[in-house]
């Protein structure tokens, strides 16, 4: 539904409450002034209900963090430095240690991550094991002396230790010997965006119909 045919039905619900209220008689007669209102009102309601059913203040939507990037995103943009030799402190393709790596890598797709593992390993949310890691899930080891990005398919990338290059390879660690698995870019189920949005209209509407009756 467009908002444009949104705006129309909340007036149409709007001025039936009207009517109701008012009984047959007054609703013939002020039915003009209520739809001259109506608009106002109801784009008010609207946006005042739809902020409420998004848990944003004011209609306004809060912008992701993540700037729309995925998790694939993230394990490509990896991909490009495989190969690029471990220098300690490295944070570009010339030379990068481990934290270095995910703080290009993430910045490359647009996202601001801090430059030490400590800072890392307290950002985006919890994933409880190995077998819930998802793209772009961020690996920490011994207690944060060592970051890694798993790439999927029990494949992590990682720049290991000097004398060695950026690499991807098999997961090589268990659950035991892992610190903490972080997911910085929220999972979004494929296909829910339409559903999501025709249960914030359905909620906003609610609202509005709630407020009328009252």
């Amino acid at each position: 539904m467009t908002m444009i045919a949104a705006m129309g039905r909340i007036e149409q619900i709007q001025s039936m409450m009207q009517q109701l209220a008012s009984g047959p008689r007054a609703a013939t007669t002020t039915v003009a002034a209520a739809t001259a209102t109506a608009a106002t009102a109801s784009a008010e309601s609207f946006a005042a209900s739809m902020a409420s059913a998004l848990g944003t203040a004011g209609g306004a939507s809060a912008v992701g963090a993540t700037g729309g990037a995925t998790g694939t995103n993230i394990v490509d943009a990896a991909k490009k430095y495989i190969g690029v030799p471990y220098v300690f402190g490295g944070e570009d393709s010339s030379g990068m240690d481990c934290s270095g790596l995910v703080q290009k890598v993430y910045s490359d797709v647009g996202i601001d991550m801090p430059r030490l593992v400590s800072g890392q390993m307290k950002m985006g949310t919890e994933v409880a094991s190995l077998a819930e890691a998802q793209p772009g899930d961020l690996i920490v080891t011994g207690g944060g002396d060592h970051i890694l990005i798993y790439a999927g398919d029990n494949k992590i990338i990682h720049a290991p230790y000097a004398g060695r290059d950026v690499c991807l390879r098999d997961v090589y660690m268990s659950d035991s010997e892992i610190t903490t698995i972080r997911r910085i870019i929220p999972t979004a189920a494929a296909g829910t965006t339409g559903a999501a949005s025709a249960d914030m209209l359905s909620a906003a509407f609610a609202a509005i119909a709630k407020g009328g009756a009252a």
